[in-house]
């Protein structure tokens, strides 16, 4: 038996505008995985340590991302083998900054290169998009492709599976606040509207189309003015307690702009560089110590490398 080390970070999706296309990695927090190959077939969890996760392998996001892999596997080389696992998670399920795309990123990307790296990145991907469908409902692309690939991602398409990975300017940082909170995705969607104006349409799309340019050109000004969503924030908003004045103080002492992280509760502010983002991180707790909310705060770079093997076992 030979094992892997893995560090999956915490990812941001829904980038503002950029609802179920947009996603970037984090530095802080990320999750660790145990991945040992066996000979015996089958997929064993020995421990979960930091969460309590569903006992029914096909409720468990790592246990199903993994299956969906090993099918595959010994399908195309006609031989059986199995793996091992443990979790643990930092990264709490539910917090909207990527906890199941974590374990279901780092698992498949753990096991691909202990079989020797047979599957590409938009395998990998396809793979940890069948752990997403367990969690909410739906196979969704814009957590597990940051994770794998690091940095900021953009989905251009699903069918086919069409990802690709943007310019991240090299002083963008990223303020977290994570209320403790319970938002359930399945019921942050069923809230969205099946219809929307044309002349929000417009409006989101050119302020998408204006934040990737901003990114490749490193304008900072441009990224800031292009952090505004008309389509999806405002009718989740309603979820997360002083949503508004978090985004209003923490823009006045210099964030670029930001919004609710996945389906929330958590929320995050973009800032160009480290002191103005633990700036930022300071406004988010002046905000909710009052609130009596149980609440947890990250400051952190944007990833540029996604997930990281760091020992062999």
């Amino acid at each position: 038996m030979n094992g892997i080390k893995i560090l999956s970070p915490a990812t941001v999706a829904n980038f503002v505008c950029g609802f179920d296309i947009l996603g970037f990695s984090l530095q802080f927090p990320f999750d660790e995985i145990f991945l040992y190959k066996s000979n015996d077939p089958g997929i064993r969890m020995n421990r979960i340590y930091g969460s309590k996760l569903p006992e029914n392998p096909n409720k468990n996001v790592a246990f199903v991302a993994l299956q969906a892999l090993l099918n595959k596997y010994n399908n195309n080389k006609n031989k059986i083998i199995g793996f091992e696992l443990e979790l643990i998670k930092n990264i709490h399920p539910g917090s909207g900054i990527g906890s199941s795309a974590a374990s279901a990123a780092g698992v498949v990307f753990g096991a691909n290169i202990l079989l020797g790296n047979p599957f590409n990145t938009m395998q990998l991907i396809r793979f940890a998009m069948e752990g997403e469908r367990v969690s909410s409902g739906t196979a969704h692309a814009d957590n597990v492709s940051p994770a794998l690939l690091g940095g900021i991602t953009l989905v251009r398409s699903y069918q086919p599976l069409d990802i690709t990975k943007l310019h991240c300017p090299r002083e963008l940082w990223v303020s977290i606040i994570h209320p403790k909170i319970e938002i359930k995705t399945s019921d942050a969607r069923n809230i969205l509207k099946q219809k929307i104006l044309m002349t929000d349409a417009i409006r989101q799309l050119g302020n998408i189309g204006a934040l990737v340019a901003g990114l490749y050109q490193e304008n900072y000004e441009l990224i800031s003015r292009s952090l505004e969503d008309v389509i999806v924030e405002p009718i989740r908003a309603i979820l997360i307690p002083a949503f508004y004045e978090l985004k209003i103080k923490c823009k006045k002492i210099g964030a670029l702009g930001g919004g609710i992280s996945g389906s929330g509760p958590s929320v995050f502010m973009l800032s160009k560089g480290n002191y103005t983002a633990k700036k930022v991180t300071e406004m988010m707790n002046r905000v909710y110590d009052p609130l009596r909310i149980d609440y947890k705060t990250y400051t952190s770079p944007i990833n540029k490398k996604g997930v990281q093997c760091i020992k062999m076992i």
